[in-house]
C-alpha cells in the first residue's frame, strides 16, 4: 500500500527543482553576457588604437577657422569658438526594475563612443516612483579630443543617414548659450552596434558643448564641420 505523500515535503522539494533551474539558467546566461562584454570591450580598444588622425580636427584647423574669421569678423584665431565636449547619455528608468539593463546600456554605450562610461545615480529619493537616492538611473560618457572628433564623424556622416526618412536637425536643439542637444532613438543607427548583441532598442541624448557665445554662432561652427540642420525658409 502506497503511503499518502507529504504536502510540506512536495512543496519543499519543488522549491528545491525551481532554484535548481534558476542556477542552471543563470549558469546559461552568464557566459554569453561575459561574451557580450568582451566583444564590446575588443570593439572599443580596437577602435581606439587603429583610428587614424582625426579628419574634422584638420578640417577645423585648416578651414572652418578662417571662414568663421571673416564671417564674424574675430580678431584672433583665439576667438573662433570650438567644440569643448560631446557628452552622451542614456537614461534607464527600467534599471529599476531591470538589473541587466544597466549593464548592456553600458555596454552599447562602451562601443559607440570607444571610452568606458560612468553611471548616473539619482540625488534624491522619490517614494512615488519607488527611487531611492543613489539607485543607478543611467550612463554616461563624455568625450574630447580626438575621441571627440571621431565620433562627430561618424555621427554626421554614418549614423544620422541612416535614420530612416532623415530630413535634417532641427535648430531648437540649442540652449542660447552655444550648445546644442539632439535625442538619438535608437542605438542600431551606430554600425558599432551588432543587432544581435542587444537586449533591446534604446535612445540616447547627445549634447554638444562648444565655447561660442550665442546660438548663431554655435550652429555656423556645427553647419561647417558638416552637421544637417533643417534648412530654414
Amino acid at each position: 500500500m502506497t503511503s499518502p505523500s507529504d504536502p510540506e515535503q512536495d512543496q519543499t522539494q519543488e522549491q528545491t527543482d525551481s532554484e535548481e533551474e534558476q542556477e542552471q539558467s543563470s549558469e546559461v546566461e552568464a557566459p554569453k553576457r561575459r561574451r557580450r562584454t568582451a566583444r564590446a570591450t575588443a570593439k572599443s580598444s580596437a577602435s581606439a588604437t587603429t583610428k587614424p588622425h582625426p579628419r574634422l580636427l584638420d578640417m577645423y584647423r585648416n578651414e572652418i577657422t578662417s571662414t568663421m574669421m571673416t564671417e564674424f569678423n574675430y580678431g584672433n584665431t583665439m576667438r573662433v569658438p570650438r567644440i569643448q565636449k560631446i557628452v552622451l547619455n542614456i537614461g534607464l528608468g527600467e534599471a529599476l526594475t531591470n538589473g541587466r539593463a544597466m549593464e548592456a546600456a553600458t555596454r552599447d554605450l562602451t562601443v559607440i563612443s570607444g571610452q568606458k562610461p560612468v553611471s548616473t545615480r539619482a540625488r534624491k529619493s522619490i517614494a512615488n516612483f519607488k527611487l531611492r537616492e543613489g539607485n543607478p538611473i543611467g550612463t554616461t560618457v563624455t568625450l574630447r579630443g580626438d575621441r571627440m572628433y571621431h565620433f562627430l564623424d561618424g555621427l554626421i556622416n554614418t549614423a544620422l543617414p541612416r535614420i530612416r526618412d532623415f530630413r535634417g536637425l532641427p535648430r531648437r536643439g540649442f540652449d542660447g548659450r552655444g550648445n546644442f542637444s539632439l535625442g538619438i532613438r535608437e542605438q542600431l543607427i551606430f554600425p558599432e552596434i551588432d543587432y544581435n548583441d542587444i537586449d533591446r532598442i534604446r535612445g540616447l541624448q547627445v549634447t554638444m558643448a562648444t565655447t561660442a557665445m550665442n546660438d548663431s554662432e554655435a550652429i555656423r561652427l556645427l553647419e561647417l564641420f558638416g552637421m544637417p540642420f533643417i534648412k530654414q525658409s
